[in-house]
């Protein structure tokens, strides 16, 4: 498969990673080609932190983990739509997911 395609545009590409039990929208996250190499190899979700300018692996840390099951490309193949099972919370506060500040 030629990743290449999703990063004509730039070199970054958002994430929108979502529960494959419940379709609960858990974060946002940006990859980059290695990144997405690196989930698709691993069957583990991989990002590229624009604030540390690394790769992270989720959950490496707080075994927060999320097993890819399905992973989307968008109609323009510019966005991605990865499907997982996570294992506790998505988000770096504890919370389950990172939208929780409702606005309206």
């Amino acid at each position: 498969m030629d990743l290449k395609k999703y990063f004509k545009k730039g070199e970054l590409i958002p994430a929108i990673v979502q529960d494959v039990k419940n379709g609960e929208v858990l974060m946002l996250a940006y990859m980059n080609e290695e990144s997405l190499a690196k989930t698709l190899e691993t069957g583990y979700t991989w990002f590229w932190s624009r604030s540390r300018q690394e790769l992270w692996n989720k959950g490496a840390t707080s075994g927060h983990v999320q097993k890819v099951v399905e992973i989307y490309g968008d109609c323009d193949d510019d966005t991605l739509l990865i499907k997982v099972e996570q294992t506790g919370a998505a988000c770096h506060t504890g919370k389950r997911t990172c939208f929780f500040n409702r606005i309206k």
